[in-house]
């Protein structure tokens, strides 16, 4: 149970802290302890917060701002949050067991970079730009405007939940739109922490709002809401389905960042000590609960044993311990029910033919939620391990004869979000890259997720792209205004309908 010393958090609703009968008790995943507890949002209060994001819109002192002056604001907000990264890395390792090192490279350093991208893409994006001159039916001039769509929102997941937010809150304000954003009630911190750092950065009253509550009550809410005219999430597939049909009752618009399951393909003339590693990194970075990892490593026939041994060797060295430790490279996972989950899943492999050859239990320890790095080999692509999201530490590999093959195997997936190719000659590298079906394709890299360049799935991975130069034509309407030229009764088509005058 809590205790007297536990830091409370309560929600955000129009520039102002609201508490909440109900709360949740935060759990610090490493230790099992309650380290805070935060206000339980309601329906309720997600009407409150949905009111007051509309009145903001309406009162128009945030969209009706030139974009430089918005774009001054988020970057307030970004030095602010500069400021404040010992802090928030602190939260963000309590809150979700990423590793020091993994908060401050990833979690929150990201987080601050993209925010600045989009501030600095505030200042650059065409709200407005001209088309061609019209001729016919008539002489004509047009214009088209880039304008914000209204109320958004967007659910965030416990994974990454500060950037995930900044995904979605950092092109709704840089195109002027008022948001409300529900994170996971396991990691709500940082992003009310944000909240509060906007407020007093100059953002106005109700324009960033953040209610916490359950998912099946409070986001499915907001996917419902009349007032809410976009709607962001990252999260299961089987979740995205039921916000797309959702928000098919007011039709609208949906961004999705759904499941994955990527292929991360060997070829057979790869640098292998960069590849082992690579490998390491691609699937177990946040112990591997992230939905771009790599958790299916295709390796080719003649180089499978030498790099499992190699994979097995360095994996065998890497130190599973306290988040808060920059010693630590793996921390634990986020809760009881995922770690049962994950071993659930690797029951299930063990069951269907695979090889453990590393890991496949939890660590000995009294506390905490914790799955050991696991590697399976002799996998086939329709076991259920290279099937299904696992979402923990857990890489499958599966062999291959031929490039045909491995593309053939990499595609076979209802996922389609990240892919990877290794090999010494990039351009062989970049024809294998071209034939996977999946939104990213890292060639000798991994987990590179660039703010510059669109992300987001194919197939069954989602619906939209989060990211890049076009982010912001995902929270605005584009409307056309038509000049007529001409000035000229006879010169108009009217006659097709009205009669013409005598004279």
């Amino acid at each position: 149970m809590a205790t007297a010393s536990v830091t409370h958090y309560p929600l955000r609703i129009s520039g102002e802290a609201v508490d909440t009968d109900a709360l949740y008790e935060i759990v610090n995943p490493a230790t099992e302890e309650v380290f805070a507890t935060a206000a339980k949002g309601s329906v309720a209060h997600a009407d409150d917060a949905v009111a007051a994001a509309k009145a903001a819109h309406e009162r128009g002192e945030w969209r009706t701002l030139p974009p430089a002056e918005r774009a001054d604001v988020l970057d307030a907000i970004c030095a602010r949050m500069s400021e404040q990264m010992d802090e928030l890395c602190a939260l963000q390792v309590a809150e979700n067991g990423a590793t020091i090192r993994q908060a401050m490279a990833f979690h929150i350093g990201y987080s601050i970079s993209h925010l600045q991208y989009f501030a600095d893409l505030c200042r650059t994006y065409a709200f407005q730009h001209s088309g061609p001159t019209l001729s016919y039916p008539t002489l004509a001039a047009g214009r088209v405007r880039r304008e914000p769509i209204g109320v958004c929102a967007g659910i965030v997941p416990w994974n990454f939940p500060l950037l995930l937010a900044v995904w979605k809150l950092g092109p709704a304000l840089a195109a002027g739109n008022t948001i409300v954003l529900k994170p996971d009630e396991k990691t709500p911190l940082t992003l009310l922490a944000l909240a509060r750092i906007a407020e007093e950065c100059g953002l106005p009253a109700g324009v960033l709002n953040v209610v916490t509550g359950e998912g099946e009550e409070v986001g499915a809410h907001l996917a419902a809401h009349p007032d809410v005219r976009k709607i962001a999430f990252t999260g299961s597939t089987a979740v995205g389905r039921e916000i797309m049909r959702t928000a098919a009752g007011n039709v609208k618009r949906v961004t999705l960042e759904l499941g994955g399951k990527g292929p991360n393909v060997v070829l057979d003339d790869a640098d292998l000590e960069t590849a082992v590693d690579a490998a390491l990194f691609a699937c177990y970075l946040y112990s591997g609960q992230a939905c771009e990892s790599g958790t299916r490593l295709l390796l080719p026939a003649s180089l499978h044993d030498e790099f499992v041994d190699r994979m097995v060797a360095r994996a065998s060295n890497m130190v599973v311990g306290d988040p808060a430790d920059f010693g630590t490279d793996i921390g634990p996972v986020i809760s009881a029910e995922q770690r049962d989950r994950i071993l659930g899943y690797i029951e299930q492999g063990k069951r269907e033919g695979a090889t453990v050859a590393l890991g496949g239990r939890t660590p000995d320890r009294d506390k905490g939620y914790w799955v050991q790095p696991t590697i399976f080999t002799g996998v086939t692509n329709d076991m259920t391990i290279a099937r299904e999201e696992i979402f923990g530490p857990v890489i499958s590999v599966l062999k291959y004869d031929t490039v045909e093959e491995a593309i053939r195997i990499a595609n076979d997936t209802e996922y389609g979000l990240s892919a990877g190719v290794w090999s010494a000659d990039n351009e062989r590298a970049l024809e294998v890259a071209e034939r996977l079906e999946a939104g990213t394709v890292w060639v000798n890299d991994w987990h590179m997720v660039s703010c510059e360049y669109p992300f987001g799935g194919y197939k069954q991975s989602g619906l939209g792209r989060e990211l890049g130069p076009h982010a912001l034509d995902e929270y605005t309407e584009a409307k056309f205004i038509h000049l007529d030229l001409s000035g000229r009764r006879d010169r108009r088509v009217y006659d097709m309908l009205v009669p013409t005058e005598e004279t």
